[in-house]
């Protein structure tokens, strides 16, 4: 049975982003939303203070571990949602190359913010995804 998870690059749009600009659904699937997944380790602590890259790391992790838990990989994601608390770009990109890689191939689409602050004392990076599982297999 095919993925349930189509990505979709568009020739037509410039290639310099490093995810597709759309993903499909086919049914029959079930969506898996997140939480944001934040730098915390097992005891509530945030991971890393100062440290993007490195909380960055943290927060897939904690991602993959709560799509586990919904029955979904990675390889599942539609799209993601890229939280940094910085007005520095390099900043964003730090976080933003962890995430990259931690999908490998697989690159949804994605949107990457940078913010004022986020939930947690110390914490810089927050990621948020959508997943879609193949039904009926």
């Amino acid at each position: 049975m095919p993925d349930a998870v189509a990505l979709l690059h568009v020739p037509a749009l410039s290639d310099a982003a490093e995810y597709a600009y759309a993903a499909t659904v086919e049914p029959p699937a079930r969506l898996v939303f997140t939480a944001g997944a934040c730098p915390l380790d097992a005891d509530g602590r945030t991971v890393a203070p100062g440290d993007h890259a490195a909380q960055a790391r943290q927060v897939m992790a904690n991602l993959e571990t709560a799509l586990t838990a919904a029955g979904a990989a990675l390889t599942d994601v539609v799209k993601t949602t890229v939280y940094v608390a910085s007005s520095r770009q390099a900043d964003l990109v730090a976080a933003w190359e962890v995430v990259r890689d931690r999908f490998g191939d697989h690159d949804p689409p994605s949107t990457l913010l940078g913010v004022a602050v986020l939930g947690y004392t110390d914490q810089l990076v927050e990621v948020e995804a959508v997943a879609a599982v193949r039904t009926g297999a």
